[in-house]
């Protein structure tokens, strides 16, 4: 019998953390019984798009979402669904612009159509008024309604949605025995980072608005003021990089700030991290921040995430209202000691593999009226 295909539609397959959650469900599924297919809206080839077809998923690549263009995409898609009646299962991942993939596929008849939120908010820009819109065109174009967060949620389908059973909350679960802490591994990255003793402030994320990262130089500056012996470590890439860059080097940073990119080994730089520090504008809820959680490391988060992303304890917010020098004292405030969290996350279902358990499950469900029909 062949595998249930299922359509994940994104916008890239890059190493992010929406994208790096659905691949720990990917590998961790019987591809014998459930198979990823992927929707993405951009021309280049991402992170893992390698990976995906080594694992027998096929990409499919659509126009880019852009105001401008949404007469091309609705063709696009319409003729995508006329042409692929394979897929009976549609669970797309672009927050509201989900409500143009799955009101195709819904009028291509496709039964199941899961939109699911991964954001809380969005940062007003040009774009601000096409994505109230898209919003507003969700209606009953999805027949389930997933969500990171009961925040993210909230945000995407409304309150009518999210206060009742229709959510499903789903954990942006990770595999949780490749970050426990490994003492041989720690010294390895701290040698590699030249950390030597100094205090090693990590972030991981895209160079974007939404993460915030002048604000967060201008804390580690404030740090540095304080104390010299510092390292702040800083994992990705993005259209502000060179920008960022800037501002490191005409505030005299430059040997305290590494910038090492896009990276695969995420797991194991956290190991030569002492505290993991996030002041991102918005979130849903972040998989990066139960990462440095599964790493055992504290983290220093903004206001603006859920409070249900603190899953161990580990994690103090403070608003983006507070000064660089009132997050510079937390910093250096804090306790640095890892701690081993793992029965905390699997206790609170972040394990991806009993995630990816349940997801196959609910896939067949999905399907099993129409492999069984009556």
């Amino acid at each position: 019998m062949e595998p249930v295909r299922i359509l994940q539609v994104v916008t890239m397959m890059n190493r992010g953390g929406l994208e790096t959650m659905l691949m720990n469900y990917y590998r961790q599924m019987d591809r014998g019984k459930i198979q990823f297919d992927f929707m993405v809206h951009r021309l280049e080839r991402g992170h893992y798009d390698d990976e995906i077809e080594s694992l027998g998923g096929t990409i499919f690549r659509m126009p880019p979402i852009r105001p401008g263009n949404y007469r091309l995409y609705f063709k696009k898609l319409a003729e995508f669904f006329g042409t692929h009646s394979e897929y009976r299962v549609v669970h797309s991942h672009i927050n509201e612009n989900s409500s143009f993939v799955l009101r195709a596929a819904k009028q291509a008849g496709i039964p199941c159509r899961i939109a699911h939120s991964h954001l809380s908010d969005l940062r007003l820009d040009l774009k601000f008024p096409f994505r109230v819109y898209a919003k507003a065109v969700m209606k009953d174009n999805p027949t389930r309604y997933f969500a990171c967060s009961k925040n993210a949620g909230r945000w995407l389908f409304g309150k009518g949605i999210e206060k009742t059973d229709d959510l499903i909350v789903m954990n942006n679960a990770i595999n949780l025995q490749e970050f426990a802490l490994d003492l041989s591994v720690r010294e390895q990255v701290r040698d590699e980072l030249q950390a030597g003793e100094r205090l090693v402030i990590g972030h991981v994320g895209r160079f974007n608005e939404q993460k915030n990262h002048s604000f967060l130089i201008d804390i580690f500056h404030s740090v540095y003021r304080r104390n010299r012996n510092v390292l702040l470590v800083l994992v990705g890439a993005g259209h502000l990089e060179p920008a960022i860059r800037r501002k490191v080097e005409k505030l005299g940073l430059s040997g305290n700030v590494a910038f090492l990119g896009v990276r695969s080994d995420i797991s194991r730089l956290m190991q030569g991290m002492d505290l993991f520090l996030f002041p991102s504008l918005y979130e849903g809820l972040p998989v990066v921040l139960v990462e440095a959680q599964a790493a055992g490391l504290r983290c220093i988060a903004s206001s603006a995430i859920t409070k249900e992303a603190d899953l161990t304890g580990r994690v103090r917010f403070i608003g983006l209202q507070e000064s660089s020098d009132h997050w510079a004292l937390a910093v250096l405030d804090s306790s640095y000691e890892h701690a081993d969290t793992s029965e905390q996350l699997r206790e609170s279902g972040y394990d991806s593999a009993q995630t990816a358990e349940w997801l196959a499950s609910f896939y067949h469900s999905a399907w099993r009226p129409i492999l069984n029909p009556r």
